[in-house]
Parts: C-alpha cells; structure tokens; sequence
C-alpha cells in the first residue's frame, strides 16, 4: 500500500518543501561553483535511466572544471575536482539539485541510484530488476557503502531494495543516510575518487 498510494505523495511534499527551504542555499552554491569551476558552469546534467529504464536528465551540481590535456581528453578526475568541489561532494550538497527531478516525477527520495546509460545493456537480468522502481537520490545501497563496494554488491543491495520497499525501509535509508553524511563516509571508491566504471564483470 505504501508503494502505491503513499511513496510519491510523500516526494512530493518533502522534494518541494525542501526546494523552498533550501532556496538560498542553493543559489549560494551555484554561485560559488559557476567561479570555482573556471566557466564549466554550475550545473551537471546527463541522461540516466529512470524506472522501466525511461531516460531523463539528472541533475547534479557540478563539482569538477572541464579541463583537458594537449589532445583534448578531460584531465583524470582527481586534477579536475576542485577543492570547492570536494566540499560539495563531501557533504553531499552536489546531490540537492535532484529535488527537482524528485518533484518532476523521475525521481524518488529513495531508490537504487540513477546510473549511466551505456550500462543498460551490461545488467544480468537479476541485476536490470532495479529499474522496476524510480531511481533515488539516496537508497539501500547507499547506507551499505556507498562508492566503497563493488558493483556486485551494490546491485544484490538494489535488487533487495525493490522486493523489501516498505515505509519502515525508507526511514532506516533515510536516517542511515543522514549519519554517513555528518560523518563523510563512503565518498569515494578504492581506486578512484568517484566511482569507478561498471564494465558488465566488476
């Protein structure tokens, strides 16, 4: 029933509510960020897929410049990240912006993590079940390591997510998450300080 009935109503009141409070806020950051990130603009927008594997833009703020070598390839990520955007990803503000997506209906506030794309056709079968739900700014996944587990994991977590979504569960992600976010855990990967690509074997 909470599926149903009670889980998008309750998105939108939080994602809108949230919105007008962290206005300012907002507006902050994206004025920090449009300087920090030498004119490679404030906002990140790329295409993810949703639920049922529906493509729309997410929106993020923009924690790394544009900058590329002599032939023209962007820099790696750990020189492009600026120190005003490891802050920003640090404490997870980089995430605010999906609010709107939330608000617009692509989105959950919990859910398996919107990923790329180009990995739509690496999923085992198993694996493509989490996108039988919106993807969410935060999820299941989330509270269990984050960037600091492999793929595996993180999928077997998402796939557990969707046949255990209950209100009770989102609390416990919801509150999870709040702690590793005062305490900056799990931010990035073992080998890279996003991360790293899912290859269909990882």
């Amino acid at each position: 029933m909470y599926k149903r009935y009670f889980k998008r109503p309750l998105d939108i009141l939080i994602s809108g509510t949230a919105l007008l409070c962290l206005s300012t806020l907002l507006a902050a950051v994206t004025l920090w960020l449009h300087f920090a990130n030498k004119g490679a603009g404030a906002f990140f927008l790329q295409d993810r897929p949703g639920k049922n594997g529906r493509i729309f833009k997410v929106v993020k703020f923009k924690t790394m410049t544009d900058e590329r070598d002599s032939d023209g390839n962007l820099l790696p990520d750990s020189r492009r990240l600026t120190p005003v955007g490891r802050f920003v990803r640090s404490t997870s503000i980089d995430e605010l912006p999906q609010l709107w997506n939330v608000l617009r209906g692509d989105m959950s506030l919990i859910g398996p993590r919107p990923l790329l794309v180009q990995y739509l056709p690496l999923y085992s079968p198993t694996q493509a079940r989490r996108h039988e739900v919106r993807p969410g700014i935060t999820g299941w996944a989330q509270c269990h390591g984050r960037n600091a587990i492999s793929w595996q994991k993180k999928f077997d977590l998402d796939v557990w997510y969707v046949d255990n979504l209950s209100f009770i569960t989102d609390c416990r992600v919801i509150i999870t998450t709040l702690k590793k976010v005062i305490r900056r855990a799990d931010i990035s990967s073992p080998t890279s300080e996003t991360m790293e690509f899912f290859n269909g074997n990882n």
